[in-house]
C-alpha cells in the first residue's frame, strides 16, 4: 500500500489531483485564518476578514466532485444506487462530526460562546436556519448546506437525466432566483439610518440559508456536467487556463471590495456568484494541463486536504483554548507567539482528530463500500489530471 493511502484510505486505488489538494488547502488555511483573527488573533490591516471565502471554495469543490462521481455513475448505468452513497457519505461525514458534536454538548466550559443552536439542528443538519452570530459551533451551517445538498442532489440529478432540457433551464433559475431572492431580501431589511443591509438580517436571511448560498455549488456542478458531456467544451475552458487565473482572482478581489466597508443590496445580490464564479475558474486552473497546479505537489498540501475536514469541525474548540491560555500567560493575541501558537495547534488537533477518528472510519468504508472498480478504470482510463478530478478527495 502506498504511503498516500496509508494516511487518506480514500486515495488506496487511485492518484491524488495535486491541484484540488491545493485548493482544498488553501480553503481550510484562509478559513482558519478568518476565524482566527475574528476572535482575537488579528492579522496586520485585519486581511483576516476576506477568509471566509474559503467556505465558497468548499463548496465548488463539493460540488464539482460529488456531481463528479454521480454523472460517471449515471453514465453506466440509468439508476445510482443510493444505499451506498449514502452510506459512504455517512462514514465520510458523520463520525467525526458527532464526536465534536458531543464534546460541545457534553462539555460546555469549552465552547467558544456559552450559547449553542437547540441539538436537534445539528442531528437534522439544520442548524444553518435561522442562525446567527455569537452562538457555538456556528461554523457547522456549511456543513448543513453540504448535508442538504447531499441528500437532494441526486434525486434532482435523476429527474434533470429524464428532461434533458431542464440541465439548462434549472441551473439559469436557481442563479437567477438567488439574485432576485437576495436582493428582495436586502431590501427589505435596512439598517435603522438607512445607510445598508441590517447586519442581523444579513445573517440569518442571507448569509446562512442554504437557498441563498446556491451559486458555488452550483457553478461546481455545472464544471462537473461539462467535463464529463460536453468535453470539447471541457478542453477549451482548460486550455484558456493560463489567461483565466488572473482575471478569476480579479473576480474575487471586485466582490470583496463589494462587501468591504458595507453590507448594501449590491453587496447581498452580487458577492456571492461573483466569488463562486472567480472560484470556480481557480478551479478550472488547477486541473488544466496547461498549468503546472495538476501535476505539482506542494509539500504538506495532500496532508492538510487530507485533515482538512477534521480542522474545521474543532478548529474553533482550539482558539477557544488557546484564547484561556494567553489569557493566563498574560500573552497578547495580535502577538506573533500568540499567532503561531494558536495556528499550529489548531492543525495538531485537526491531526488528532483524523487519525483518531475520522480515518479509521475512512478504512471502514472501504471495506465495507469501496469504491466500485468501474469508478477507478473509468478514472484511470481517461489518463489525465482533469479527468481524476472528478473523483478525487471524496467529500
Amino acid at each position: 500500500m502506498s504511503d498516500q493511502a496509508i494516511l487518506d484510505p480514500r486515495f488506496a486505488q487511485r492518484e491524488r489531483a495535486p491541484g484540488l489538494d491545493l485548493l482544498r488547502a488553501i480553503a481550510i488555511f484562509v478559513v482558519v485564518i478568518y476565524h482566527s483573527g475574528i476572535y482575537g488573533f488579528a492579522l496586520p490591516g485585519n486581511v483576516h476578514r476576506f477568509g471566509w471565502i474559503g467556505v465558497d471554495l468548499f463548496f465548488v469543490l463539493s460540488g464539482y466532485l460529488i456531481s463528479g462521481q454521480l454523472l460517471a455513475a449515471l453514465a453506466r448505468a440509468p439508476r445510482l444506487d443510493f444505499k451506498r452513497f449514502y452510506a459512504r457519505r455517512a462514514l465520510r461525514i458523520l463520525p467525526a462530526y458527532f464526536v465534536v458534536l458531543a464534546i460541545y454538548f457534553c462539555l460546555p466550559s469549552w465552547r467558544e460562546f456559552p450559547e449553542i443552536s437547540p441539538l436537534w439542528k445539528f442531528l437534522l443538519s439544520v442548524q444553518n436556519i435561522g442562525l446567527r452570530g455569537g452562538t457555538a459551533f456556528s461554523h457547522a451551517w456549511s456543513l448543513a448546506v453540504e448535508d442538504q445538498f447531499y441528500l437532494v442532489f441526486p434525486v434532482v440529478l435523476l429527474l434533470l437525466c429524464r428532461w434533458r432540457r431542464a440541465a439548462i433551464l434549472v441551473p439559469v433559475a436557481v442563479v437567477l432566483g438567488g439574485l432576485a431572492l437576495r436582493g428582495y431580501l436586502a431590501s427589505s431589511h435596512p439598517q435603522a439610518d438607512g445607510t445598508g443591509v441590517s447586519g442581523r438580517a444579513f445573517q440569518i436571511l442571507i448569509y446562512y440559508p442554504t437557498w441563498t448560498r446556491l451559486d458555488p455549488l452550483l457553478f461546481g456542478v455545472v464544471l462537473a456536467a461539462i467535463q464529463r458531456h460536453r468535453p470539447v467544451w471541457w478542453n477549451h475552458l482548460t486550455a484558456t487556463a493560463r489567461w483565466l487565473w488572473l482575471p478569476a482572482v480579479a473576480v474575487i478581489a471586485f466582490a470583496l471590495y463589494l462587501g468591504d466597508t458595507d453590507i448594501t443590496i449590491a453587496t447581498c445580490i452580487w458577492q456571492f456568484p461573483l466569488v463562486a464564479l472567480g472560484m470556480a475558474a481557480l478551479l478550472i486552473c488547477s486541473v488544466s494541463p496547461q498549468l503546472p497546479f495538476a501535476r505539482l505537489e506542494v509539500p504538506g498540501a495532500a496532508f492538510l486536504a487530507s485533515i482538512a475536514y477534521s480542522v474545521y469541525l474543532s478548529h474553533k474548540l482550539v482558539i477557544h483554548f488557546v484564547i484561556g491560555f494567553c489569557g493566563e500567560h498574560n500573552l497578547a493575541l495580535t502577538s506573533l507567539p500568540a499567532i503561531l501558537l494558536v495556528e499550529v495547534l489548531i492543525y495538531l488537533g485537526g491531526a488528532a482528530l483524523y487519525l483518531a477518528v475520522e480515518r479509521p472510519f475512512l478504512q471502514l468504508r472501504h471495506r465495507l463500500a469501496p469504491r466500485s472498480s468501474l469508478d477507478h478504470q473509468a478514472t484511470v482510463s481517461n489518463g489525465t489530471a482533469s479527468a481524476r478530478a472528478d473523483s478525487q478527495l471524496g467529500r
